[in-house]
């Protein structure tokens, strides 16, 4: 009954030191209302400055050179362009959060070279040593292993259980390990994954409301009213480009993280393979 209590809370502890942190789901909870706040500001503040249009009058056109032209130009967007662009902002900052976390948990050296450390050390029967290898490598690779390696280490002592048994165990507790280990990896990449889509369809809408401009200005008595048209179509590209532009970088962004994630599993699915494989053909 001890053992089992000892056992539960063990694996209680593991998995509170892999559970996210408070600050990081701070961070997250937080992360898409500033980016709407930034966005609106910058909208209004820096794309709406008078001096970005003749006679400091934002309701007219864009100067006509200098960066206050472009500033103008995507003002006239409409007010789709303040979502659009805090949408870019949480697309960019969960970009951001997302490499800085998988560098880290790519380790110091790549998973394979610290497989291949483990490897030799286990040949050589030193546990203790390959332990040390994981430590330096700080990686996620080297988390699974490290875990696996001391339940190793726990089992060559073990004289209750046998083999097939051991290697259960060793088995069991890498598997564990990795459970916890990949939903923090895999952690804010729905930000991503929703933003791909969402951003293309906010930059259809606002193309919409342009192009309902434009053929309002047609459609009016008399000669079509010019700057009107050019107005609504203006709006309709300016979210078009938006909406494809943040749309893209998501999806490349996704894409990218999630194959150096599974380059990082498959690293980890090779350490659990060659520890088990080691314990049997050094344990017979």
């Amino acid at each position: 009954m001890a053992e089992t209590k000892t056992t539960v809370t063990a694996a209680t502890a593991k998995a509170s030191s892999h559970q996210p942190t408070k600050s990081s789901n701070l961070f997250a909870a937080l992360a898409v209302p500033i980016c709407l706040v930034i966005g609106f500001l910058f909208f209004f503040f820096v794309l709406g400055n008078p001096a970005n249009f003749q006679g400091n009058n934002p309701d007219g056109h864009p100067i006509d050179s200098g960066i206050g032209k472009w500033f103008g130009t995507v003002y006239k967007g409409g007010l789709v362009v303040p979502v659009l662009i805090s949408v870019l902002l949480v697309c960019l900052t969960f970009v951001i959060e997302r490499f800085l976390y998988l560098s880290k948990a790519k380790g110091k050296f790549s998973g394979s070279e610290l497989v291949r450390k483990v490897q030799y050390h286990l040949a050589n029967k030193n546990v203790d040593a390959a332990l040390a290898e994981c430590d330096k490598q700080k990686g996620s690779v080297g988390n699974v292993l490290k875990a696996g390696l001391k339940k190793y280490k726990e089992m060559v002592t073990n004289s209750e259980l046998d083999t097939d048994q051991k290697i259960l165990t060793i088995k069991n507790e890498i598997e564990e390990t990795t459970a916890l280990e990949l939903p923090m990896m895999e952690k804010n990449l729905v930000f991503l994954s929703t933003i791909a889509s969402v951003a293309t369809l906010l930059g259809l809408f606002g193309t919409v409301l342009g192009m309902i401009k434009a053929f309002s200005a047609m459609s009016s008595g008399g000669a079509p009213d010019s700057a009107q048209l050019a107005l609504g179509i203006s709006e309709a590209l300016i979210n078009t480009a938006l909406g494809i532009g943040t749309s893209a970088i998501a999806i490349i962004m996704y894409n990218f993280f999630t194959t150096n994630i599974d380059s990082i599993t498959y690293a980890i699915d090779e350490s659990g393979f060659t520890l088990t494989q080691s314990f049997a053909a050094n344990h017979k």
